[in-house]
């Protein structure tokens, strides 16, 4: 794929004449159904595009639910779920907003991208800041009901949240910076429920990184040639074919990060089994994966959102047996 600005005429469009994002699902809800005046936003957001929504969420609901396996509880804590999956949401929407504003230059020149609200002119750069500006403010209201060393620990994580959209043009690793803003929530959950941290959440947090680095690689490829035109750097250019090996190798290193944390924090043998599952799941897509193929990288990509799900089940399924067991 050559970088190069797409031609409006030819962009993707909607019976109300609003312009599509050219990598979003066909079928997905924002095109479908959400007021015309709105989608531009919810576009910027990524809400036409959930998978990085679950992929920020799944950290923070493991997190939580490793930490009440360590406090025996039967189930996790569901108001704490929730608040999580209200900051995830609104915080991606944020983070995307601002690496769209970011990269809006660069997504210009490239195929894939150059629908997206800004580059297509659907929504000016000053709105998309002011849009950030908003849902960033969203995100602070979720932040302040947690404890306070929650609350320091999240706004900690902003520094990774603002220099991460630069780093392709300075590293040949943004993946891993990804990973570290990304993940920060492994660490947030279990300082929601204990107040403090440990090392299961900080192994939770390392495999998490390291899981990213594995998933984001293969997206990438789907810029692959794009980027190497415009100079920018990521692992996918330089791990090239070589990719499946590394990938393989992170998502290798991300189940054993995992497996510790769980054995501390005292999971069973439920867990163990999930993991396994999980397993299975990443060798699918290293084995199968075909970087040269954008179709087969995004299908790839979005299955990791299954390992989130299986995680997650193995985790709430592990409390509530550990909880029948010990009322039996």
């Amino acid at each position: 794929m050559t970088a190069h600005a797409a031609n409006p005429d030819q962009e993707p469009t909607l019976g109300s004449g609003t312009k599509a994002v050219s990598d979003a699902p066909a079928d997905n809800w924002v095109d479908r159904y959400a007021p015309v005046a709105w989608r531009p936003y919810l576009r910027l957001a990524r809400m036409d595009r959930p998978i990085g929504t679950w992929l920020l969420l799944f950290p923070c609901w493991w997190s939580v639910t490793l930490a009440e396996v360590s406090n025996g509880r039967p189930y996790p804590n569901l108001g704490l779920l929730a608040l999580f999956a209200l900051g995830a949401i609104v915080m991606r929407g944020a983070g995307c907003a601002f690496n769209d504003y970011v990269d809006r230059e660069y997504d210009a020149r490239v195929a894939r991208t150059a629908s997206r609200p800004i580059p297509s002119g659907q929504v000016t750069p000053e709105a998309a800041l002011a849009f950030v500006a908003a849902l960033s403010l969203i995100g602070f209201l979720v932040l302040i009901w947690f404890n306070t060393f929650t609350i320091l620990l999240g706004v900690a994580s902003l520094g990774l949240v603002v220099i991460y959209p630069y780093m392709k043009r300075f590293t040949h690793w943004p993946q891993a910076v990804l990973g570290l803003a990304f993940n920060w929530g492994a660490l947030m959950g279990w300082a929601a429920v204990k107040g403090s941290l440990a090392l299961p959440p900080l192994l939770l947090y390392a495999g998490s990184v390291l899981w990213t680095i594995g998933y984001d690689t293969i997206y990438a490829h789907q810029d692959a040639d794009d980027d190497a035109v415009l100079g920018l750097k990521s692992t996918a250019l330089t791990f090239g074919q070589d990719t499946p090996f590394w990938v393989g190798s992170f998502y290798a290193g991300a189940l054993l990060l995992w497996i510790a944390a769980g054995f501390l924090a005292g999971t069973h043998l439920v867990f163990f089994f999930g993991m396994a599952l999980v397993g299975l799941q990443m060798a699918w897509q290293v084995s199968t994966l075909d970087t040269s193929d954008p179709k087969n990288c995004l299908r790839r990509f979005r299955a990791n959102r299954d390992v989130g799900v299986a995680i997650f089940l193995a985790l709430v399924t592990d409390t509530l047996l550990s909880w029948w067991a010990g009322l039996s």
